[in-house]
């Protein structure tokens, strides 16, 4: 969660018992809750007019499908057997080796 681990969680749990004190901790915490539930309905009514206003076709489509790095990562770093065999083969230059060049790439 967040990158943090178990002693991290348990070290702010203590810094905010000594903070707020046992007595406010619970209605601090019920707060949070109910912040944390406001910001997913958000989340879900705008994912709800999204595809309302983007139309029947498009109905189904999850958020993450419009992320740029997630469609670079589906369409050009993961590899699949449509992928021709020249373009899996990688090797590692020695030192001093020139990388091939393609004129017509430029």
């Amino acid at each position: 969660m967040f990158g943090m681990g178990w002693p991290e969680i348990g070290l702010i749990l203590v810094v905010a018992l000594l903070l707020f004190g046992p007595e406010k901790l619970p209605e601090l915490a019920k707060q949070a809750g109910g912040f944390v539930r406001t910001v997913r309905r958000m989340a879900d009514n705008a994912k709800n007019d999204l595809g309302r206003e983007m139309g029947e076709d498009f109905s189904g489509i999850n958020l993450r499908d419009l992320d740029p790095r997630e469609i670079v990562r589906r369409n050009f770093l993961d590899e699949d057997d449509t992928t021709p065999a020249a373009t899996k083969e990688t090797r590692i230059l020695r030192p001093g080796e020139k990388p091939p060049f393609d004129s017509e790439a430029t």
